[in-house]
């Protein structure tokens, strides 16, 4: 039986492949996507990765995980930085949690140093492009068996 795992994505994650290239390079969500469902078939999981700019959609979709979904990849974007509710809604949440970025956060601004989602994530990936949602499906696999 195949087990899902909710792939969150903050805001301005939709401009991906558009938005400082030389940040975050040229791959799209949808590239994303697919290179999760790659990995996830050798596990047997299944992904439903869905992106908004509204801090509340965030929120609603981690109580949906809390239904249906093993685990949570989660790239909160500037939320990351900001937002006490995602961090509350992700510690209702009883499987693993994986924190994703894109950059590597430390060497940029100070204030992306801090995030309120490590406070409950089971790992945190930064700094390997897009390839770090599929290590982070590598990861779930392990971490799910």
């Amino acid at each position: 039986m195949s087990k899902l795992i909710t792939i969150l994505n903050g805001p301005n994650l939709n401009l991906l492949g558009k938005r400082e290239p030389e940040i975050y390079g040229h791959e799209t969500l949808e590239d994303v996507e697919k290179s999760c469902a790659r990995v996830g078939k050798e596990f047997g999981l299944t992904v439903d990765l869905k992106q908004s700019n509204h801090e509340g959609q965030i929120v609603d979709w981690v109580h949906e995980a809390r239904e249906n979904a093993a685990g949570i990849i989660i790239n909160p974007a500037a939320l990351t930085h900001t937002s006490v509710a995602v961090l509350d809604a992700l510690n209702t949440f009883d499987g693993p949690v994986l924190e994703v970025h894109i950059s590597q956060v430390h060497k940029r601004e100070a204030f992306r140093h801090h995030s309120y989602v490590s406070h409950r994530a089971d790992g945190v990936i930064a700094g390997f492009g897009v390839e770090g949602y599929a290590l982070a499906m590598r990861r779930m696999g392990s971490l799910l068996g």
